[in-house]
């Protein structure tokens, strides 16, 4: 029996995700080289003079540096999974707007309210995209469930944990990082940002 003599091919599917991805393992790979500068001087937030201009790059950069490959296959695994669906869904401008927001928002929160915390990683853009992807379902005068739920047990779990296991500055990138992604999500449902 013949074969069809279709070739497989991979396609670029999404390339803001694949690009994150791929700028996140570099930032891991540049850190381990460097043996924890990269971090320090590009991939983290912590507060540091307003006359550096290493101190506004890292205001977004910290979203790239992971402290060590279980970190970052955390957080890579989850945007690779919801990313795509997101970046289809509402475009890779639209989509790369809430990961650079996202970054901002965590990045001053942090430099501002915990001056002595270095901050990075890609959890708040992980909480942006969980709480973003179910409007991809959003019909005109409702609320769905699922949105109701990971709500619920996302930040729910964020503020506990927070109130009561003590590692404030993390939950609380996880909460901005949804409140963003909700934010944005329901922006984006309302049509008032265009799909690029």
């Amino acid at each position: 029996m013949k074969g069809t003599g279709k070739k497989i091919r991979f396609s670029f599917n999404s390339p803001v995700v694949l690009g994150f991805t791929m700028i996140c393992f570099t930032a891991l790979l540049l850190n381990w080289l460097t043996r924890g500068w990269a971090n320090h001087a590009v991939f983290s937030v912590y507060h540091s003079s307003l006359l550096s201009p290493f101190t506004y790059i890292r205001m977004v950069c910290h979203i790239f540096g992971h402290a060590n490959w279980s970190h970052f296959i955390g957080n890579i695994m989850l945007i690779l999974v919801v990313g795509p669906l997101l970046e289809e869904k509402y475009g890779s401008s639209n989509l790369l707007f809430v990961i650079l927001a996202t970054a901002l928002v965590t990045g001053v929160v942090n430099f501002v309210f915990f001056p002595h915390v270095q901050l990075l990683g890609a959890s708040g853009v992980v909480f942006a995209f969980i709480l973003l992807s179910p409007f991809t379902s959003v019909k005109e005068g409702t609320v769905p469930i699922t949105l109701a739920l990971v709500a619920a047990v996302y930040i729910g779990g964020q503020i506990y944990e927070g109130l009561f296991l003590q590692d404030n500055v993390a939950n609380l990138t996880h909460i901005l990082g949804g409140l963003v992604g909700a934010g944005l999500g329901y922006v984006m449902h309302k049509n008032k940002m265009n799909r690029y």
